[in-house]
């Protein structure tokens, strides 16, 4: 699955990632690429707790819908790909 984060810059701050499908899921990073790194972390923690707690996981965005929105159109856009554990049968 492949879920839509968005990179944020500001002056004298480090990189912040936030996820446009999962309100409050924010990470950072020094450098793009630990920012990058850390989104990815931060994404599989949240999702394994949303899926620990049953909470249904959203549809995941496109990244045309996510840029039209004000929120992230100054953002940097990318995708972020996790491995959902398979469905488990009863």
């Amino acid at each position: 699955m492949n879920y839509v984060a968005v990179v944020h810059k500001d002056a004298d701050s480090d990189f912040g990632v936030s996820f446009p499908d999962f309100p409050g899921c924010i990470t950072a990073g020094q450098t793009l690429d630990e920012a990058k790194q850390m989104a990815v972390e931060a994404l599989t923690g949240h999702i394994d707790a949303m899926l620990d707690t049953g909470a249904a996981l959203p549809d995941a965005s496109t990244l045309d819908e996510v840029m039209r929105d004000p929120d992230f159109s100054d953002g940097v856009a990318f995708l972020v790909s996790i491995r959902l554990p398979e469905k488990q049968s009863a």
